[in-house]
């Protein structure tokens, strides 16, 4: 780790150049940046930084955790080739790597971490999530890169205004993106003060992108295949409901790899985008292609009563365009009221009628 130490200087402004332009513009006399070696400790660097400085990972491989807890720093690799992976000290004491983790931006019950950014970077073969974070404000995740990670690729729960934007996750156990209100209680959905998943790939996971118990949301652009199933809205019986949230402009292609069933949830194959106890949400300009299974919830855009018995209400898909999903393109075996289906671009659906 190195705060500008006199003897890097000109390797660190060679290295800082080449990331942020040949004229970056001047930064402010108390913010500094942190450049880290392969060989140090990023840790050491995150812990040193004060709001507002920048903490830059040059290309290599990090064997260790971070937890991020100081408001508006950015921790930043220099693209995929700035990889982290689980360290190989059995005895780690920090709750990060206990508890199966990469990067853990982490607030307190009381207060939201605000302002840190996660950019540029690998996070590869964590037991649980590459990236977690929890009691965040305005945390801003891009181009990351989460791979063959046990649960989560980037996961959130107990936060505001998230921005999750051109990230890659593949092959995570779980979700690629997963987004909660909480994980380990039951409680009503939580308005995320309009936390926004946009132009995100994700390829090869359980689930593409998982919502769940979350308001006021937008997932857009983003581009999913390869997933047991694409976009998750998940809701139950708990108040206020999960919804009014947007899903749009995404695109879903042959999203048929086959998961088997789990104590939460049945077997999923072929799943495009699943409202399952859900309200008020609008489903809109989505192109749905080719995703075909046995399962339950398999479909182009399906509605499904959640497993608790909730059912959704209120629901617009609308203007999507839908072509060989199976068992249909569109899927509604929820009992729910004044759900909508207008508009679509489609050839099947069941029950017939609403293409």
């Amino acid at each position: 780790m190195m705060r500008f130490h006199i003897s890097h200087l000109a390797c660190a402004a060679a290295i800082i150049g080449a990331v942020f332009g040949a004229a970056p513009p001047v930064a402010a006399a108390d913010q500094m940046t942190h450049v880290v070696f392969p060989g140090q400790s990023i840790q050491r660097a995150v812990d040193a930084a004060e709001p507002g400085d920048t903490v830059l990972v040059t290309p290599g491989t990090y064997r260790e955790s971070v937890t991020v807890s100081t408001p508006g720093i950015t921790l930043s690799g220099m693209g995929r080739g700035t990889v982290i992976e689980p360290g190989t000290d059995k005895a780690a004491t920090d709750s990060c790597a206990a508890q199966g983790n990469g990067i853990c931006v982490i607030g307190t019950k009381d207060h939201d971490v605000e302002g840190v950014t996660v950019a540029s970077l690998t996070v590869t073969g964590f037991a649980k999530a590459g990236v977690f974070a929890m009691a965040t404000d305005g945390l801003t995740v891009r181009n990351v890169t989460a791979v063959k990670n046990g649960v989560w690729g980037i996961a959130q729960e107990r936060s505001v205004r998230g921005v999750f934007r051109k990230n890659t996750a593949r092959d995570n156990g779980d979700a690629g993106l997963f987004l909660a209100n909480t994980i380990k209680e039951e409680a009503g959905a939580t308005d995320t003060g309009g936390t926004v998943v946009a132009r995100n790939r994700l390829e090869g996971n359980r689930i593409g992108i998982t919502v769940r118990r979350l308001r006021n949301l937008t997932v857009a652009d983003n581009h999913l295949t390869g997933n047991c199933a694409g976009v998750f809205v998940v809701g139950d019986e708990n108040k206020p409901r999960a919804g009014a949230l947007t899903v749009r402009d995404n695109t879903l292609v042959r999203n048929n790899k086959s998961c088997p069933k789990t104590a939460r949830l049945d077997a999923l194959q072929g799943s495009g985008i699943v409202l399952t106890g859900a309200e008020d949400t609008l489903v809109t300009h989505n192109r749905v292609i080719g995703n075909a299974g046995a399962s339950p919830l398999s479909g182009g855009i399906v509605l499904f009563k959640s497993f608790v018995g909730t059912t959704s209400e209120r629901n617009r898909i609308t203007d999507n365009t839908l072509e060989g999903n199976a068992p249909a393109d569109l899927v509604n075996t929820d009992t729910g009221k004044d759900n909508t289906f207008t508009h679509n671009t489609c050839r099947a659906s069941k029950p017939a009628g609403m293409c």
